[in-house]
């Protein structure tokens, strides 16, 4: 039986190969596959945004080496930095109910 983080990250490596080489590179999201996976796994971070702009933007900060595609390095780079992100959210509104 795996711990709770080995879950989470098997879970994460299974979300980008879902959606990976739908076309092409198997091992990397193009922009498409991307905005796929963005749409359909964190609906609620692009709720309310226009998606091809959003996920320009997203693209452009993640794609590290300019070959126009996210391969898993840099996807775990967004992951990480949404996970950040939602931790200080919490911690911000725990600190308020506090009081």
């Amino acid at each position: 039986m795996c711990g709770h983080l080995q879950g989470a990250m098997e879970e994460l490596i299974n979300v980008f190969h879902r959606y990976s080489g739908k076309e092409g590179d198997k091992y990397k999201l193009n922009k498409r596959e991307m905005k796929n996976l963005l749409q359909e796994e964190l609906s609620d971070f692009m709720a309310g945004s226009s998606g091809s702009s959003v996920v320009e933007k997203i693209m452009a900060d993640l794609d590290e080496n300019g070959d126009g595609e996210v391969d898993f390095q840099e996807f775990v780079v967004l992951v990480a930095a949404l996970t950040v992100a939602c931790n200080e959210f919490f911690l911000d509104c725990v600190k308020r109910e506090i009081q």
